[in-house]
């Protein structure tokens, strides 16, 4: 047989709550996260209807399984918050490709360097890639020049992350962004504009 569906991923985490929960003794905390100790599920049910709250199972996998005596509308509102704090937090960095050429004018790499300079600001790093055809990889020395030039532009911004090295017929670094420089371009930015 033949699927042709994708099968949606569901990273939804299922918690049981009340009456759900199939374990008979729990390791329950109030709404603040102070213990109670190790009661009975029926025990920890009937304290949480004397509170007019939910007991939701919150580590499954523990023993005794831990549950917690909350709303719990309330708590899965402060799951997706923290959830959604996290990925703010784990901001990914790109690794962005500029591709230059051994023989190129100082108008296209100016171009290039001001990409790669943008590609530094927004926080990504950066792979210069210098591409020889035919007989040009006899000569790399010119390719070096061109590495030189692009480098020395951006050194205030940037530091280099991985050397240079012939691959093939690709002269290739990598340059990560210098986070003390970060901060102050941006700040410069925002003067520039305040001003004009």
């Amino acid at each position: 047989m033949i699927k042709r569906y994708k099968q949606r991923v569901d990273n939804r985490k299922i918690y049981r709550v009340n009456e759900r929960i199939f374990a008979h003794t729990l390791r329950v905390l109030d709404s603040e996260g102070k213990q109670i100790g190790v009661i009975s599920k029926f025990e920890a049910l009937q304290k949480a209807k004397d509170l007019g709250l939910d007991l939701v199972e919150i580590a499954a996998g523990a023993k005794p399984p831990v549950a917690k005596i909350i709303d719990f509308k309330k708590f899965l509102y402060q799951e997706a918050k923290k959830s959604r704090e996290e990925k703010k937090k784990a901001k990914t960095s790109e690794t962005k490709e500029v591709r230059l050429g051994p023989f190129m004018s100082d108008n296209d790499l100016s171009v290039m360097t001001r990409r790669a300079k943008d590609f530094l600001e927004d926080g990504n790093k950066v792979k210069l890639v210098i591409t020889f055809s035919g007989r040009q990889v006899t000569h790399p020395e010119f390719g070096h020049k061109i590495l030189d030039k692009i480098l020395a532009d951006l050194a205030s911004i940037s530091k280099i992350e991985r050397e240079r090295r012939l691959e093939g017929k690709k002269l290739m670094t990598i340059i990560s962004p210098e986070k003390r420089s970060l901060g102050n371009i941006k700040t410069e930015d925002v003067q520039n504009e305040e001003k004009n």
